[in-house]
């Protein structure tokens, strides 16, 4: 009996170490999710004591958590620009939202990754340009804005379930026949009186899609990405799957079940935190079927937020300890809650305060793969490999934002804050490992500090001005 159980026992742990060694050798699944204005402090991970996320939590202990991570910008548009193509958004243009579109001369991450036989899907919030040229849809998509015209399927998405902008987080295409708080609403009920929202969901045929829409949004975007996920892992192809979630942006509905959780607030935060629960519900479903299809192994699996949360200090989101919200390039307007899941190369219930952004996904995946980064055009993020690894302690480049007529340089350890007002422009100091809270600008004691960041700073701002100006551009990409 003895020996029979040695056997068994070896025989599993054979198994383990195999599946192991084949996760490693072959190409790895990358998933990006994101979501839409959720704050540093809004998961339990980081410390929220009311919103229910215990998939994320359970996330978080399964790999790690990335403490100290920005958005490239403090609103979405311009975020989600740096995600595909490594770059900071002032190098293509998207620059605030609703405004500009993913240029035809811009490498995205589905490009690269498509070319090198993966599969390549977008579901959720698209805002880097709109998906119609005839039908007048959301903030601009239409006739009088073609010029704009830059969808997912001409950006290397080959499976789309895509909108150009938000979408109520519960019945996403309807509204109450009555004017519609901003803010949100209480589930329409059955029979109640409603009118379409304005906003649809396009696959990547460039038709509306006008089924499966009603209840909550984050799993109607889920109902599309598992069976992509599921298609690619059956074909034994591997797959880059971008789920881009509306929640909590505004305006912010949770179903019943949802809101009853949290039924001691008002309407407001109960319907934030409730469509909170509801997303994170889904990336449990999404890391439960991963784990059923065995390709949980080697998926890399990330997390984001695509800015700090809305509002201000009396809205539901929460920046944690940092200052300034959504629209602020302090620390509660650009750093980010972020995860990453991959058990083939990630060790478990680790976490890191190395300043990282999402410019860097691009370097880092392809280093993964053993592809190259493009080398005809400045990349502004780092390969973060050899940060896991732990041999590097120092981000070598800073990290620059640009938003409206201010700008920030962040090194490991200070902060440069630029504030343009009319014609004069005033900088402060930030000590972010003394003082992460930003509540003291200690510019006045470091004036050869300030003098050095701002010397980088404007070079970069300028080196940005030219990447816009296409100066970068060798080749054009054809649609």
């Amino acid at each position: 009996m003895y020996v029979k159980c040695l056997i068994t026992l070896l025989s599993v742990l054979s198994c383990l170490i195999t599946t192991r060694a084949d996760a490693a050798s072959q190409k790895p699944n990358v998933v990006l999710i994101m979501c839409d204005d959720l704050g540093w402090g809004d998961t339990g991970f980081n410390g929220n004591k009311i919103i229910q996320t215990p998939h994320l939590d359970e996330m978080a202990k399964a790999g790690v958590i990335l403490k100290r991570f920005y958005a490239g910008a403090p609103v979405c548009s311009p975020t989600r620009g740096s995600c595909l193509t490594g770059r900071n958004p002032f190098r293509y243009g998207i620059v605030t939202a609703n405004k500009g579109h993913m240029k035809a001369q811009e490498i995205t991450l589905a490009e690269l990754l498509k070319d090198h036989g993966y599969r390549t899907g977008h579901f959720g919030k698209w805002h880097l340009g709109t998906l119609t040229k005839t039908v007048r849809e959301s903030n601009r998509g239409g006739p009088k804005n073609i010029k704009d015209f830059s969808p997912p399927w001409q950006n290397g998405f080959e499976a789309c379930f895509s909108t150009e902008a938000k979408v109520p987080t519960w019945d996403p295409m309807l509204k109450p026949a009555g004017k519609a708080p901003g803010k949100g609403w209480a589930a329409i009920e059955e029979g109640e009186p409603t009118k379409p929202y304005g906003t649809h969901y396009w696959n990547s045929a460039g038709e509306i899609v006008k089924d499966n829409l009603r209840g909550d949004d984050s799993k109607i975007i889920m109902d599309r990405a598992l069976p992509f996920i599921k298609s690619s892992t059956r074909a034994e192809k591997p797959f880059f799957c971008v789920i881009w979630f509306h929640t909590p942006h505004l305006p912010v509905v949770a179903g019943p079940r949802y809101r009853d959780m949290y039924q001691k607030y008002d309407l407001y935060h109960s319907n934030y935190y409730g469509c909170i629960t509801a997303m994170d519900e889904q990336i449990g479903r999404l890391r439960a079927q991963l784990k059923q299809l065995n390709s949980a192994e080697n998926t890399m699996l990330w997390f984001c937020s695509d800015n700090g949360p809305e509002g201000n200090a009396r809205a539901p989101g929460s920046a944690g300890p940092f200052r300034g919200r959504k629209r602020d390039l302090f620390e509660g307007g650009i750093r980010v809650p972020a995860l990453l899941e991959w058990p083939a190369k990630i060790h478990p219930g680790t976490e890191t305060s190395f300043p990282m952004v999402t410019s860097d996904y691009l370097p880092t995946i392809l280093a993964a793969m053993e592809l190259p980064v493009q080398a005809d055009r400045p990349i502004d993020g780092m390969n973060l490999w050899p940060v896991f690894a732990n041999k590097v302690k120092h981000r070598q480049q800073p990290i620059g934002f640009q938003f409206q007529k201010n700008a920030a340089w962040v090194t490991d350890r200070y902060k440069l804050l630029r504030k343009q007002q009319r014609s004069k422009t005033e900088y402060q100091l930030f000590d972010l490992l003394a003082d992460p809270t930003e509540s003291k600008d200690i510019s006045k004691e470091h004036p050869e500090l300030v003098a050095r960041y701002q010397t980088e700073l404007e070079r970069w701002m300028k080196s940005c001005e030219q990447s816009n100006q296409g100066h970068d551009y060798q080749t054009k990409k054809q649609p």
